[in-house]
């Protein structure tokens, strides 16, 4: 099946959009019988077993053997996989939207829930009676059902102790509360902290769609090194009226006070915030690398090829924007209102036409992207 560009959400049964996020996210599950009819994925099983094999694919196997749980980690070649009497294993490979235009064009369909928010496409495959156990995760998952049929049950009320000594988190005891058998185009929400347990009833492929939700600790963590990065204040420690202690190997109440108020110069501003948010949320995953153009062209052959070609973002690109800035794969951009109105329809996987208004700064800045390989040439006129 092919997904077209997104005009619509996915079906969320009888809600819209609006009421979904009021009654049900972050709150409780929802399964949507045909969320997506017709749905039969955006890629066979022999071209998943191929992408795993990818070294630029992040992908893993879980395997269930003699009451233990094993885990390798790809690349996976096809030596890697159970043999076909076993069925009790899952092959998750994550980011396919890095790999696949129809993924990106799936994840619009999501474009409900800010883009700031959203992770990847992970896709998974099972033989009947696979699955990775019971177990919960601290984010957001829409779980759409590809080829095949795979029962879930779930759970609000659970003990949260983990199996000991396996290399993945499941949960030793868990007992559903609800279950569904999901068949192609069907979807299952999930609030974070959710119990599931998924096992295929024939050999299956889930789609689940995956959001953002770093800790406060992750989140203070990186903007203290971005403020480390960006603060800078004036001055030195000294103690010009510093006195004999009677005993030197304790910390004197004046070098409290005195550090105390250096401490207070840390200081920011909403726009620091902001700025801090549209690097770290598009900063690209460690295993994501971007390939130049081996043969650039001179900005000036660019600057021409504009009027006959379109461009769009690289499919592993994240790109947001904010106040009068630009954000792309880490990296912020200041620029004019016109020419944010310019690019940031990129950001939203559509193509830069020819007949697109770009200015001198939109043409530099595409230049620059350009030649980091973060945009693509699409076709001619």
């Amino acid at each position: 099946m092919n997904i077209n560009p997104a005009t619509s959400y996915i079906s969320l049964g009888n809600l819209t959009p609006d009421a979904f996020l009021q009654q049900h996210w972050q709150k409780k599950p929802l399964f949507v019988r045909n969320a997506l009819p017709g749905f039969q994925g955006l890629l066979s099983r022999k071209e998943l077993f191929q992408l795993a094999a990818n070294d630029e694919a992040q992908s893993r196997l879980v395997i269930q053997k003699d009451r233990q749980w094993l885990l390798k980690h790809g690349p996976l070649r096809k030596r890697d996989l159970p043999g076909s009497t076993e069925n009790t294993w899952s092959l998750l490979v994550q980011d396919v939207n890095h790999f696949l235009p129809s993924a990106n064009r799936l994840l619009l369909k999501f474009g409900f829930i800010p883009y700031s928010r959203l992770d990847d496409l992970m896709v998974s495959y099972a033989p009947a009676g696979g699955g990775i156990g019971p177990h919960y995760d601290s984010y957001d998952v829409f779980l759409l059902q590809g080829p095949g049929r795979r029962r879930w049950e779930i759970a609000a009320n659970y003990d949260n102790q983990l199996v000991a000594d396996a290399p993945i988190k499941i949960l030793q005891q868990f007992n559903a509360e609800q279950s569904w058998v999901l068949e192609p185009g069907d979807m299952l929400y999930l609030p974070p902290n959710y119990a599931h347990h998924g096992v295929a009833v024939d050999a299956c492929m889930t789609y689940s769609i995956g959001f953002r939700a770093p800790s406060h600790q992750e989140l203070i963590h990186q903007f203290l090194i971005y403020l480390q990065d960006h603060l800078h204040t004036e001055g030195w420690y000294n103690d010009p009226d510093l006195k004999c202690q009677s005993r030197p190997w304790e910390i004197h109440p004046d070098l409290l006070q005195q550090t105390g108020q250096i401490l207070n110069k840390i200081e920011w501003q909403a726009a620091d915030v902001e700025k801090f948010l549209g690097i770290y949320l598009t900063e690209p995953k460690a295993h994501v690398f971007f390939d130049r153009p081996k043969d650039p062209l001179p900005f000036e052959v660019f600057n021409t090829a504009i009027h006959t070609r379109k461009f769009q973002l690289n499919l592993k690109s994240r790109m947001l924007t904010g106040h009068r800035q630009i954000f792309l794969n880490g990296e912020n951009y200041p620029v004019s209102p016109a020419t944010k109105n310019a690019l940031c329809i990129l950001a939203n996987r559509e193509e830069i036409s020819i007949d697109s208004p770009l200015n001198d700064e939109s043409r530099k800045i595409l230049y620059q992207w350009y030649v980091n390989g973060f945009i693509e040439v699409t076709s001619h006129s």
